[in-house]
C-alpha cells in the first residue's frame, strides 16, 4: 500500500499535469534529483559512519569548489612505498566515503593512492540536489586536482557516473582520463530508472515527456543517451563490471547489457550478495583491486 506521503505526491503530479506538462515535468525532475537529509541516517548507517571514525581519521580531507557548492574530497595515501597511480572511487545514491571502507583499503594496500568523493548532497559534500551533470562535475572536478587514473571505481548511481564521466556525456567537462572503470551493482540504462521514478508517481505520458525535455536542459544530454552499454560499445576502457543476481535494487540485465558492450567489458557474478553487501565482501575485493593492480581480466561468465 502507498503511504500517505507517495499518494498525496501523486495527487499533486496529477493535477499539476493537467494543469500544465511542463510543470509537473519539471517538479517531477526536482523530485528524482532531490537528495536525503543529512539527518535522515538510518540507526544503521549512523553505525556505520561511527565505526569508520578512525578510517576516516587516516585521509587528508579536501574541500573544492563546484556549482554545486563544496565538494568533500577524501584521499587515502599507500603506505611505505612508490605508488602505483590514482584511483578514483565513487559511491552510490544515499551513500558515502565511509560506506566504500573496504574498497578504498584493498587499493591502499595494493599501492594505490586512492581519491573519494562524497557526491553533492552526501556525506561532507553540501547541496540537497544530484544529477548526473552535478555527479559529473564532481569526478571532473577531482580529476583536475588528483588524476589520471588508473581506474575509475563506482558502486550502483556511481558506477553510472564513472561511464558518463569516462565518455564525456555531459558536453562541457571533458572526458575524465582513467585507464579502466569498475562498476559494482551499477545500472546500466538511466531512462530504464525515469521509466521507474514516472511510473511510481504515476507521471502521464505528458508530464514524462517533459520531464524528459527537463533532464535534456538541465544536463545539455538527451536522457536517451545515458545508457552504459551504449558508451561503454563506443569506448574501448577495459571494464570489469560486478554484480549479483539476487540485486533488488538494479536487475542483473543491466549487468548483462553492459557485458554485452564489447571483448573489452568482463562480467563477474557474485551471486548472493545483493546490492549491499557485495560492496564489503572479500572476494569481490579482490576481483575489484586486482583487475587494476595485475590487469587481470576475469572470465567472462554470463
Amino acid at each position: 500500500m502507498a503511504s500517505i506521503g507517495l499518494k498525496v505526491i501523486r495527487r499533486l503530479m496529477n493535477v499539476a499535469e493537467s494543469i500544465s506538462p511542463p510543470i509537473a515535468g519539471r517538479a517531477a525532475f526536482e523530485l528524482f534529483r532531490r537528495t536525503p537529509a543529512p539527518r535522515a541516517m538510518t540507526a544503521g548507517e549512523k553505525r556505520a559512519v561511527e565505526r569508520a571514525a578512525d578510517f576516516m581519521a587516516e585521509a587528508r580531507h579536501h574541500r573544492i569548489r563546484t556549482s554545486a557548492g563544496c565538494l568533500a574530497v577524501h584521499e587515502f595515501r599507500p603506505g611505505q612505498g612508490r605508488s602505483a597511480g590514482s584511483v578514483l572511487v565513487i559511491h552510490g545514491w544515499r551513500s558515502r566515503t565511509e560506506y566504500m571502507r573496504s574498497l578504498i583499503e584493498g587499493y591502499r594496500l595494493a599501492g594505490f593512492r586512492v581519491v573519494s568523493l562524497d557526491l553533492p548532497g552526501h556525506g561532507g559534500s553540501l547541496g540537497r540536489r544530484l544529477d548526473m551533470a552535478k555527479a559529473v562535475e564532481a569526478a571532473h572536478v577531482a580529476g583536475q586536482w588528483f588524476g589520471p587514473f588508473e581506474a575509475v571505481v563506482g558502486h550502483s548511481f556511481g558506477g553510472a557516473v564513472a561511464v558518463n564521466a569516462v565518455a564525456g556525456s555531459i558536453k562541457r567537462f571533458e572526458p575524465l582520463a582513467a585507464a579502466r572503470l569498475v562498476l559494482i551493482a551499477a545500472p546500466s540504462s538511466m531512462p530504464r530508472l525515469f521509466r521507474q521514478f514516472g511510473s511510481h508517481v504515476r507521471l502521464g505520458p505528458a508530464g514524462y515527456r517533459a520531464l524528459e525535455r527537463r533532464v535534456e536542459q538541465v544536463t545539455g544530454t538527451e536522457l536517451r543517451h545515458f545508457d552504459n552499454a551504449g558508451l561503454l560499445s563506443g569506448m574501448p576502457v577495459p571494464t570489469l563490471v560486478i554484480h549479483a543476481e539476487d540485486d533488488r535494487e538494479v536487475p542483473e540485465t543491466e549487468a548483462r547489457a553492459m557485458a554485452g558492450a564489447g571483448a573489452h567489458v568482463r562480467l563477474f557474478w557474485a551471486n548472493g550478495l545483493g546490492h549491499r553487501r557485495i560492496l564489503s565482501d572479500a572476494g569481490v575485493v579482490a576481483e575489484a583491486v586486482g583487475f587494476v593492480a595485475d590487469r587481470r581480466e576475469p572470465a567472462r561468465l554470463h
